[in-house]
């Protein structure tokens, strides 16, 4: 029986292992050299300039402080294009709930400034997406692309 235990045991620690290892994975991060309001400024006219729909762009930081609370300077700006979105939808609908991708920028406790996405292959994961690879790489090249030119001096 005890036996039985320590497999069992072991089998949860690697399944909670790879659960956090992919966990990290799920982002993909650049950093900045600039302010978050510079970085997420870039990133909206850069998005827009490639053809890219910039849907919504969300300040915390100012919406914390309308609320009385602080918060380090967080912004998320909504962002896609239907003819690729509409494409992935297709393959598996449900990863409808992701989309239109999100770009956030923040400032971290160094007060040093990111800019992240959802990493498209872990969307694939977590949608079961099958049979849209070129698709995903289409998304994974316009996103490296937008991050290392929204973030680069």
């Amino acid at each position: 029986m005890m036996k039985v235990i320590k497999v069992a045991s072991l089998g949860v620690v690697a399944l909670l292992s790879s659960f956090a290892a992919n966990a990290a994975d799920s982002l993909l991060r650049y950093e900045s050299h600039y302010s978050v309001q510079e970085t997420a400024d870039r990133f909206a006219s850069i998005a827009q300039s490639k053809g890219l729909n910039v849907f919504a762009r969300i300040d915390h930081q100012q919406n914390a402080e309308g609320a009385g609370l602080s918060l380090r300077p967080t912004q998320v700006i909504l962002f896609g294009n239907p003819k690729v979105g509409t494409p992935l939808m297709k393959c598996a609908q449900d990863v409808a709930i992701d989309l239109p991708q999100k770009a956030l920028i923040s400032e971290d406790a160094n007060q040093k400034v990111w800019l992240s996405f959802n990493n498209p292959e872990y969307l694939k994961e977590r949608h079961h997406i099958q049979g849209c690879d070129a698709v995903i790489e289409k998304i994974s090249g316009v996103l490296n692309k937008l991050g290392s030119a929204a973030t680069a001096k």
